[in-house]
């Protein structure tokens, strides 16, 4: 087990109200709690969006295909400093700007582990700056790639078992987010 297992969660409400605090080990535990989480999406200057394949040490989901990164603030925790924690610690990147772009709730069982995600889920996107060289940890990252939105839900229809199950759920946050964006600058 990871120290990152006893690390403070936020439990939440429906809402996305803090309720109270567990450990990840504790809240992810069947039959799971509802607690706040974050996926970052990171987009190249091509509109392409970076993959990660979970390393096979992960305890929940490991070596499916996912978002850039994932990870949960601490209790009070700003979302932006917990994410741009994570983006160092899997990516290897420091300062992205990002935005949120929706929240996403769901509930998975991992039939490997038999832990739970049971997320509240802030959906996060970032534009990366051209000349960065991915540095993936691979204790967190087995392999990256990088894909266009419309061919990642494509993928997600046709082989959701290669990929998180949360990742259908963040990239429709995603698209709804990138769609807006265009309508608006499209009105300008």
């Amino acid at each position: 087990m990871t120290s990152r297992e006893h690390h403070l969660v936020e439990l939440v409400d429906t809402d996305g109200a803090p309720v109270g605090s567990a450990t990840v080990e504790q809240a992810h535990q069947a039959p799971g709690r509802l607690h706040r989480a974050f996926s970052v999406f990171l987009r190249g200057p091509d509109g392409r969006v970076l993959l990660q394949q979970r390393a096979a040490a992960k305890t929940r989901f490991p070596l499916r295909w996912a978002n850039t990164c994932c990870g949960h603030p601490a209790p009070g925790e700003d979302l932006a400093t917990a994410a741009g924690r994570r983006l160092a610690e899997e990516v290897g990147l420091d300062g992205v700007a990002l935005t949120e772009a929706g929240v996403y709730a769901y509930r998975a069982q991992d039939p490997v582990t038999g832990r739970v995600e049971h997320e509240y889920d802030h959906v996060l996107v970032g534009d990366l700056p051209a000349a960065w060289l991915p540095r993936p940890d691979p204790g967190e990252v087995a392999a990256i790639r990088w894909v266009e939105p419309t061919e990642l839900r494509a993928e997600l229809a046709t082989d959701s078992g290669s990929y998180a199950p949360w990742l259908a759920g963040v990239t429709e946050c995603l698209v709804r987010y990138l769609d807006a964006g265009e309508e608006s600058a499209g009105g300008r």
